[in-house]
This record gives C-alpha cells, structure tokens and sequence, in this order.
C-alpha cells in the first residue's frame, strides 16, 4: 500500500495560475503528520459549482464507494478480518489511494474520474524502503524485510498538488453527509522505485499546468489517463530516511544516518 501519510506546511498563499487564496485562516493546513488510517479529514483543492475558481475544502481520506450505506458498513468495509461464520480472514479494503492506470476499470473510481476530480495539497510524504539483510549463517538475504520510513519532498516548494478523485456519501441510517477521496498513483519514477520498492509505486504529482487541467478542463478518458499516470521527475525530488519509530518522534523529519542503507542512487 503506498501513500500512508502526508504532510502539509503552513503557507500564506495557494496559488493555482491566475487564482489565489489567502491561507490565513484555514487552521488545518499545518499538521506534521497525517495518518490515512486515522480516516481523518484532510486539505484538498476542488473546482467550484461554476469551474471558474477552486475551493479549499477539507475532505475525509479514504474514498467511500457509493454502495456502502452506513458508518458500520464502512468500518468493516475499511477492517474486516475473520468471518465468524467461515473462519477464513478478509483483509481490509483500502481506498486511500487509487490506482491512475486502472480508473476506467473501476466501477467505483469511473464516475469521479471522469467529473469529480480534486487536487491533494501536501509539502512531503513518507514511504518505506524494504532491505533484506544478509545472514552471517548462510551469507544470503534474509526473507524477512527491515522497513526504513523514508520522507520524500520537493526542494524549494512549500507546497504541492497530487491528483485525486473525490465524492459525496450519505449515511443512509444517520444522514451524515461527507466528501471523500483518494490520491492517484502510478508507476514509481527511478527515485520512487528504490524508496518504495516493495510495490514501486508513487503519487501523481503534477505541475501548475496539469493540475490546473486536471481539475477545470472537461477531459475524454484518455486525456484523464495520460495525467493520472504521469511520473513527475526524480531529479526535482528529495528523500531522506527517519527514525523508524518517527510517528512517535518529538521531531518525526530528523534525518537519520543507517551503515546499513545502501545511498539512493539515479
């Protein structure tokens, strides 16, 4: 699963071409880490009722699928686990973030992909790296993993988009009413796919430009798909690894030294 956790900065202006918004009193916009599975609400970027200016909204992270009808539902939908009847485990089913190469497969992504599409502010996010350590026994790689967080940013930008795709839920029992939505991922790039190599994925993050089309231009299926798989540049980004504990860490971006991390390399 990629894309667990996000971070944004406070900054005093989001700037999206000629539209601007002033940051001063959306409180939620500095927060050091956020935690997907918290299920929280989070900062994103969708076009008004009119497309001619965005909104800074917040949003809960994990996209609801229109056919889970209450808050039960949902929660079991995200934990599941043994089957009291069978015996058998069900894993969880995530939707933090959605697959760009495979959004008109979907029946639950296809709608949003097609008209309700969103930009994910953030100024870094976190990925682990899997090294397998050599046995002094036998002098091959252990099957088990070690996991190193890694914190992946962009120098020189306080802040960045990541394509999304969100929609509205009701709670059929409550009437609860909430927008969800899940970041787009696609290929890893030649920095990503040393970070995250377990599944060599990355968040699709655009430009100015794209992001821009990516949320005010009536788009076919093949344009969507063209942006939802776009690989930004491993040259324009930056990763360090953490302390492994760092959710519990006073200062989680400490960059920690590891003898044993072999350097990233592109």
């Amino acid at each position: 699963m990629l894309l667990q956790r996000y971070k944004i900065e406070k900054t005093e202006t989001i700037k999206l071409k000629n539209l601007e918004k002033q940051t001063a009193a959306f409180d939620f916009l500095n927060k050091p880490v956020n935690n997907g599975f918290d299920y929280n609400l989070y900062p994103v970027i969708k076009a008004n009722t009119s497309g001619t200016d965005f909104e800074l909204v917040q949003m809960e992270w994990g996209f609801i699928p229109f056919y889970i009808k209450s808050r039960q539902e949902l929660f079991s939908f995200r934990n599941r686990g043994t089957d009291p009847i069978t015996g058998k485990f069900k894993p969880p089913i995530i939707t933090l973030n959605a697959n760009g190469e495979k959004l008109f497969e979907k029946v639950t992504y296809k709608q949003s992909a097609l008209s309700r599409r969103c930009l994910v502010l953030s100024s870094g996010f976190f990925e682990w790296r899997h090294v397998y350590p050599i046995s002094k026994k036998t002098g091959k790689p252990m099957k088990t993993a070690v996991k190193y967080p890694y914190y992946i940013y962009l120098p020189g930008r306080p802040f960045f988009f990541m394509a999304g795709i969100w929609t509205p839920w009701a709670d059929k029992t409550t009437g609860e009413m909430v927008e969800s939505f899940a970041i787009i991922t696609t290929e890893a790039n030649p920095l990503m796919e040393q970070i995250h190599n377990s599944k060599k994925r990355m968040p699709v993050i655009l430009n100015e430009d794209l992001a821009y089309e990516w949320i005010f231009a009536d788009l076919n299926k093949e344009r969507i798909t063209e942006i939802a798989t776009i690989q930004y540049e491993a040259e324009k980004m930056t990763a360090y690894p953490l302390v492994k504990d760092f959710l519990n860490s006073p200062d989680p971006l400490m960059e920690v030294d590891y003898d044993e991390l072999p350097n990233l390399s592109f």
